[in-house]
């Protein structure tokens, strides 16, 4: 039968008191005999006296100072081998030699060893979670226009009230699935960090009346109020065509999930915690968000109102998904507020730069 580790964990140390202490004995038998003159039967039973005597302090010692360190090395190694993880923050050494080197490399090991599984853990579990999704995304609008074509061939081509509208609603969700491609593919590059951030100096001003101008033509047809709040002579550095995603993404929301009548502010102010930053924001006057929902309005797929976005047509529910990673990748912040049927508030930090830097780059 295999025997187990530190299953008999005194035999070292039996061993290694037995030859200490018989080294001692004898040491101590020669020298009193020899060197002292004392009977030689006198000698043999103070050395073996002194075998005993050293042999018990020995042990004891040899015991307590690595034996029991033993063990709790191999149980955080067997810890380890069986993925079972427990808190070792109430483990103390006092010794400081290279057996408690050992054990706190042992402990950082099984910190990093679980780490590493809750990570791959999640990754997994993003990973079902991410194909169960993209399958139901792409098997929506690939069943919709599979639907119109068999209607049309089954003789619905003929009918001329109806062939239009069949094939308007057929090439809508081949929108949405170049929509969603586009989307995944962009999203892809963000994370891989394929694709980079091309940084320069900007009026962000022009910018965001740029957004604003290209997307009220959307916010007059949703009788949606689009108005702006930015103080002149702001300048930022960024990736202008990223940043101006950002704020299509959010604009863009604001005004897909208001209400008839709502409105929707985008403004820079400066940031109170770094006056070297702005914040840039954009604020609806929409159906809010569940305060249950803010922590995942940045994921994949993820959408607050889930009809809506279907009746939309053009959703993907990676928008702000896109937005997260652009403003990591730029190393900034970005924050949500939002308080159900009432407002929702998204806005982000953009490092300020002198304006006249950035005119004279500009014209340069």
């Amino acid at each position: 039968m295999r025997k187990k580790p530190f299953q008999n964990s005194s035999r070292l140390a039996l061993r290694s008191a037995f030859y200490s202490a018989l080294f001692i004995g004898i040491v101590v038998g020669v020298t009193t005999h020899f060197l002292l003159n004392t009977p030689l039967t006198n000698s043999l039973l103070l050395g073996g006296g002194m075998f005993l005597l050293s042999g018990i302090i020995v042990y004891l010692i040899i015991y307590n100072q690595q034996f029991s360190r033993l063990k709790v090395l191999n149980q955080i190694n067997k810890n380890i081998l069986k993925k079972r993880f427990r808190d070792y923050e109430e483990l103390k050494t006092k010794n400081n030699d290279e057996l408690d080197y050992l054990i706190k490399q042992s402990v950082r090991a099984s910190k990093t060893v679980e780490r590493e599984i809750k990570r791959l853990n999640r990754i997994e579990n993003y990973r079902k979670e991410f194909i169960g999704d993209i399958s139901h995304e792409l098997k929506t609008p690939i069943f919709a226009i599979q639907g119109f074509i068999e209607t049309l061939l089954n003789g619905a081509i003929d009918d001329k009230e109806v062939n239009r509208k069949f094939l308007e609603k057929a090439m809508r969700n081949v929108n949405r699935l170049i929509y969603l491609t586009k989307d995944l593919m962009e999203i892809s590059k963000l994370e891989t960090g394929e694709l980079k951030s091309d940084i320069q100096n900007f009026n962000l001003e022009e910018l965001i009346m740029e957004v604003v101008n290209n997307l009220q033509y959307k916010a007059d047809k949703a009788d949606v109020l689009l108005k702006t709040d930015i103080p002149q002579g702001y300048a930022v550095s960024a990736d202008r065509n990223q940043i101006k995603q950002v704020l299509i993404n959010l604009v863009d929301n604001g005004i897909k999930y208001n209400v008839k009548g709502g409105k929707v502010t985008v403004g820079v102010k400066p940031w109170s915690e770094d006056e070297n930053r702005v914040l840039v924001y954009v604020k609806d006057t929409g159906i809010g968000i569940n305060q249950q929902h803010i922590e995942r309005v940045t994921e994949r797929f993820f959408r607050v109102d889930k009809s809506r976005s279907r009746e939309d047509g053009e959703g993907t529910g990676l928008g702000l998904a896109i937005v997260k990673h652009i403003i990591q990748a730029h190393n900034e912040e970005l924050f949500i507020e939002s308080t159900p049927k009432v407002s929702s508030s998204f806005s982000f930090t953009l490092s300020k730069v002198d304006r006249t830097s950035a005119e004279a780059e500009l014209t340069s």
